[in-house]
C-alpha cells in the first residue's frame, strides 16, 4: 500500500480542519492523537465524520503512524504549546529516522522553538517551528502559514503547506520561508500581538460609538468602512458581530466584559520591552485585558463613583474614521519594528515585504492595509519613512486629539488610542524631557549623562 506523504499528530479543531485541507489537496494523509481521557475516539469520530475522505488513515499507535509515512517523514504537531510540545516530540523520536521532519504548528514561544530545534539538530532530525494564523476556517480553507528551521527541510514540506495555504491577490502561497530556527513562531508570535491591538482598537471604537448609537448603527459604519482603505478581516467580522440575535437580543450586549488571553500578546510586550521597542499600542491592549479581568472589583468601585454620567456628543463619523486609520498605522509601524530589530539581532534576515504579503490574506489581521504594507516594505525599511503614509498621520493627528477629548468628557477609556497618539507626538517631538530623567539619574546614582552638541561617546557627571 502507497504511504501517506503527510502526518498530523493532534485532532483538536485547528488538526482536524488542517488534516481535511491536506486530503482535499489530493495528498494522503495519516493522523494520530492519543486515544484516552476526553480525547478517547478522536480518531474514530473523526474518521466516521469524514468517511468520505478515502485518502486519510487514523491510527491510536504512534509507532504505526509514523511506519506509515513515507520517508523523509514529515509530521505536523498541533499540540497545546509547552511541555506538551517536548513530550510528543519525545515520543515520535523513538520511531524517527535521520532527516525526518517535524513541523510545530502550535503557538509555541520562539525561544523554546530555537532549543528544539537545535537539540534535534544533533539527532539528525529536522525541525519546523510554523506559525498558522486563520483560525478554523482559515485551517479548513487556507490559512497564512509562517514556518521556520532550515531552508532545505522547508523545501520538503512545502508542497504540501504551499497548497494548503491562502493564497494573495496575484495567486502566491501566503506560506513562505521566513528565516531559521524559531522565526516562524517568532513572527506568529509578533502578529498576535498586532491582533491584540486591532481588536482592542475596535473595541474602543465601539465603546465611543455606543454612548449614542445602536448596535445596527454601529455595524452599519463599520460595514461602510469595510469598503475603503480600512477595510480588514477583523473590521468585517466585528460589523457582524454587532447585530447577530438570539432569541431576540443582542448576543454581544449578553456576553460579559472579560476578555482572555492566550499568552502571545504579553509574550511580544515583554519583548519588546527587553529589547528597547516602544509598543506602546498592543501592549496597552494587553493591560486592557488584564483590567478586564478584575470584574467583580470594577463592578464593586464604579458604584461608589457617585456623580452622575453625563453624556457629551461625540466627534462625528469622519473623525472617527481618522482616529481609527491612524491608530492601525502606528500599531502596525510598532509590529514591524519589533519584528525588524529581532531579526537583526537575531540573525534571521526576515523580508518584511515578503512577511507582510503571506498576511494579507488567510490570517486574522489580513487588510487592506496590509497590502499597502508589503508594497511599502519593498522601498522603505520603516512604514513611517514612506511619504503618504507620513502624510496621513500628519493630517490625522487633530482627529485622535478629538477623539481623546471626547473620550475624557465621556469617562470612557481609550487606552490603545491615547497609545498611538502619545507615540506620534514623541517620534516628532525634537526635544523631549528626558534630559531631566538624565540628570535625575546622575544626581542619585551617578549615572552620568551626554551633552548637547558634544561627543556622543562622551560622558559627564555633576556634583550635584
Amino acid at each position: 500500500m502507497r504511504k501517506s506523504e503527510f502526518g498530523v499528530i493532534g485532532l483538536g479543531v485547528m488538526g482536524k480542519n488542517l488534516s481535511l485541507n491536506i486530503a482535499e489537496k489530493g495528498f494522503k494523509v495519516s493522523v494520530y492523537n492519543r486515544n484516552e481521557g476526553d480525547e478517547a475516539n478522536f480518531v474514530t469520530n473523526f474518521l466516521n465524520e469524514n468517511s468520505s475522505f478515502k485518502n486519510i488513515l487514523g491510527y491510536h499507535s504512534i509507532e504505526k503512524f509514523v511506519a506509515s509515512l513515507e520517508k523523509p517523514r514529515k509530521i505536523l504537531m498541533m499540540v497545546k504549546a509547552g511541555s506538551v510540545v517536548d513530550y510528543v516530540i519525545n515520543q515520535l523520536t523513538d520511531f524517527l529516522d535521520s532527516e525526518d521532519i517535524i513541523i510545530d504548528g502550535g503557538n509555541s514561544y520562539f525561544l523554546d522553538t530555537k532549543k528544539r530545534y537545535d537539540a534535534l539538530q544533533k539527532k539528525n532530525i529536522q525541525f519546523i517551528g510554523c506559525g498558522i494564523s486563520g483560525g478554523e476556517e482559515g485551517a479548513r480553507k487556507g490559512p497564512s502559514m509562517m514556518p521556520g528551521g532550515n531552508n532545505s527541510s522547508y523545501k520538503l514540506v512545502a508542497p504540501v503547506l504551499e497548497t494548503i495555504a491562502a493564497k494573495d491577490a496575484n495567486n502566491k502561497p501566503c506560506c513562505t520561508f521566513v528565516g531559521k530556527d524559531g522565526a516562524g513562531h517568532f513572527v506568529k508570535m509578533i502578529h498576535n500581538g498586532i491582533e491584540y491591538a486591532e481588536m482592542q482598537l475596535l473595541a474602543e471604537m465601539y465603546a465611543m460609538m455606543s454612548i449614542s448609537m445602536t448596535n445596527e448603527s454601529i455595524s452599519a459604519i463599520f460595514s461602510s468602512w469595510n469598503k475603503s482603505d480600512l477595510s480588514s478581516y477583523l473590521l468585517e467580522i466585528t460589523s457582524k458581530i454587532l447585530i447577530k440575535k438570539e432569541a431576540g437580543n443582542y448576543i454581544i450586549d449578553t456576553i460579559l466584559d472579560k476578555a482572555g488571553n492566550k499568552g502571545t500578546g504579553s509574550w511580544s510586550s515583554k519583548l519588546a520591552l527587553d529589547i528597547g521597542i516602544p509598543a506602546t499600542i498592543m501592549t496597552s491592549a494587553v493591560f486592557a485585558r488584564y483590567l478586564s479581568a478584575f470584574k467583580e472589583k470594577r463592578k464593586k468601585l464604579s458604584v461608589l463613583i457617585s456623580r452622575e454620567k453625563a453624556t457629551f456628543e461625540i466627534p462625528r463619523t469622519k473623525i472617527l474614521e481618522k482616529a481609527y486609520r491612524f491608530a492601525r498605522i502606528i500599531n502596525h509601524q510598532q509590529g514591524f519594528e519589533i519584528i525588524s530589530v529581532c531579526s537583526s539581532e537575531q540573525n534571521w534576515d526576515i523580508n518584511l515585504s515578503e512577511l507582510s504579503r503571506i498576511w494579507t490574506n488567510g490570517c486574522i489581521i489580513r487588510s487592506n492595509l496590509m497590502n499597502d504594507v508589503s508594497e511599502i516594505f519593498k522601498n522603505n525599511p520603516e512604514l513611517i519613512d514612506d511619504t503618504s503614509i507620513f502624510e496621513t498621520l500628519k493630517i490625522s493627528e487633530n482627529a485622535v486629539s478629538k477623539l481623546l477629548k471626547s473620550g475624557i468628557d465621556n469617562r470612557i477609556s481609550l487606552d490603545a488610542f491615547y497609545a498611538a497618539y502619545n507615540y506620534w507626538v514623541s517620534m516628532t517631538t525634537k526635544r523631549l524631557p528626558a534630559n531631566l530623567i538624565q540628570a535625575q539619574r546622575d544626581f542619585f546614582g551617578a549615572h552620568t549623562y551626554q551633552k548637547i552638541d558634544e561627543n556622543p561617546s562622551q560622558y559627564f557627571h555633576t556634583n550635584w
